[in-house]
């Protein structure tokens, strides 16, 4: 309706590849940063501090305002080198690209010239606070909307009771009186809050037991309950795996004579990567069909480490770790046996560096030991078997090769490494695996495989718009795409409807359930 739609988005991997490119740019001025930014988390923070930065409407010139008056010299130093960078990345940005941080500014600015929303009723549910861009969206929403309503979960607002800053409910009573002040700041009227009061609520109405500890839980002066609980559990462990076990019992009492279904049952965590492994573990050893709730990264992919470690083969000059690593991620098209024969081989002679390339057939005997004899017939299979699988090997990552070798253009390298993946047939082999887990039953790992390969084509075309020209070494541009992938996790949804869900307590938004665990 009012423009700025055909500008590209960069996403996060893309965002990381300009924030490494520009830190690449700067270095040399780094005086604080300069060691860190060598460091392969680096540019994941700056990128996440300049995500912080936007969110709270912090722009460059502010933070070079500020550093000047820091009496601390090493804050001070620290401010303006990352003023520096911050800078630098919105100036190449925004040549270009929009940020997807900039997105809710952008809409703030556009919201005024819009008649979309005009006299609209707006609903705004499920905040417990919003950041200053998203205060700036509500404030133009005020303006044209005929009613915004927005339901926060406390126990009162206004003037009922005193303000406490140690309230559980302060930091959504604090949200609520910015957004009274942002309504009076704009001549708008405020109508009075509505309020549930009837006692027990709704979601406790059939439990008299989370009733009350709802209405005395952080309160004082309490009321003890003296009925006999049913609703509620307490259990103490003396470590993780009891705790776990316990709860694996817990749920088959609960399905086997309670007849709940294993869908209306969820376990939440603080520390979800402490107890992801340990639940994978224990829970099919009770045949308890579950769904961890979380985003996987891709680093460690079979696809993602079969680029990564391909170039690895020419900056390693073919060391036997990047090359087996490389071989052993399946995608290779050689079979498990073929790949195990020539490692074999390659331990007991000792290959390395550009043996691989010899254009003569390897002869080295594979069982001679101190046996001066004539080659076995035994050897001889196993040697033709070698160099048939060496030349297999070689093939496709030399015609890589060919097409990079030196200072190559950033579209030149993303256009190899997808003709790579297609020489390999990947797609297909992968294709084939997503089959091979279906069947299987791992449901949850197929539904892995079958995103990987549009992602790693998004942070190849990511890679394109932005470095697309710049010309780079096979070594640098490796880089590059490892800071792509790194900012790219797989979101998984169920593999199936029965399941016990177990998530993280800051991310999951659980269905309707029956029994949850904590």
């Amino acid at each position: 309706e009012v423009g700025g739609f055909t500008r590209r988005h960069i996403n996060s991997s893309g965002k990381a590849m300009l924030i490494y490119r520009v830190i690449q740019e700067l270095r040399e001025q780094l005086n604080f940063f300069h060691r860190a930014s060598a460091q392969s988390g680096f540019v994941s923070t700056i990128s996440e501090l300049i995500s912080e930065l936007k969110r709270y409407n912090i722009t460059p010139n502010m933070l070079g305002e500020l550093h000047a008056g820091i009496e601390d010299e090493s804050l001070r130093e620290k401010v303006k080198e990352i003023g520096a960078i911050y800078h630098r990345f919105e100036e190449v940005v925004h040549q270009r690209y929009i940020d997807a941080d900039d997105d809710l500014t952008l809409l703030a600015e556009k919201l005024v010239e819009s008649t979309q929303f005009d006299g609209a009723e707006i609903w705004i549910d499920e905040f417990s606070g919003f950041t200053p861009q998203e205060y700036r969206v509500i404030e133009e929403l005020l303006k044209k909307a005929k009613r915004v309503s927005v339901c926060l979960c406390t126990d009162y607002l206004f003037d009922e009771m005193p303000f406490l800053n140690n309230d559980v409910f302060a930091p959504v009573r604090n949200t609520a009186a910015k957004l009274i002040e942002l309504a009076r700041k704009n001549d708008i009227a405020i109508e009075r809050p509505v309020t549930f009061k009837d006692q027990p609520y709704y979601r406790y109405k059939d439990s008299q037991e989370l009733a009350h500890l709802e209405g005395y839980f952080f309160s004082f002066p309490y009321k003890r309950y003296t009925a006999e609980t049913r609703d509620i559990e307490i259990f103490t462990a003396s470590n993780i795996y009891t705790e776990i076990e316990q709860a694996a019992r817990s749920i088959q009492f609960l399905c086997r004579d309670r007849g709940i279904r294993y869908k209306d049952i969820a376990i939440v965590t603080r520390n979800l990567a402490e107890y992801e492994k340990l639940i994978s573990a224990i829970f099919p050893q009770y045949g308890i069909p579950f769904f961890i709730d979380m985003k996987k990264p891709i680093d460690s992919h079979p696809l993602v480490t079969l680029i990564l470690s391909m170039m690895d083969i020419f900056i390693h000059n073919w060391s036997y770790e990047g090359v087996f690593r490389y071989l052993k991620t399946g995608l290779t098209g050689l079979d498990r046996e073929e790949i195990d024969i020539l490692e074999n081989y390659v331990l007991a002679n000792g290959i390395r560096g550009n043996q691989w390339l010899s254009q003569e057939d390897w002869n080295y005997r594979p069982d001679s030991g101190f046996n001066s004899t004539g080659v076995s017939e035994r050897e001889l299979l196993i040697i033709e078997r070698v160099n048939k699988t060496r030349r297999k090997i070689i093939e496709p990552i030399m015609e890589f090769r060919k097409k990079t070798k030196g200072r190559t253009s950033v579209r030149t390298m993303c256009s190899a490494i997808y003709e790579f993946l297609c020489d390999l047939e990947v797609p297909e082999l992968i294709e084939q695996r997503i089959q091979i887990l279906k069947d299987d039953g791992s449901l949850a790992l197929a539904n892995e495989y079958s995103q990987i390969w549009n992602i790693v084509m998004e942070v190849l075309d990511q890679t394109v718009e932005a470095m697309g020209e710049e010309s780079m070494g096979v070594e640098k541009f490796r880089n590059v795409l490892a800071i792509g992938f790194s900012e790219h996790k797989i979101g998984l949804i169920p593999p199936s409807l029965d399941q016990v869900l177990v998530g993280s307590i800051e991310r999951s938004r659980s269905h309707e359930i029956k029994a949850l665990f904590t």
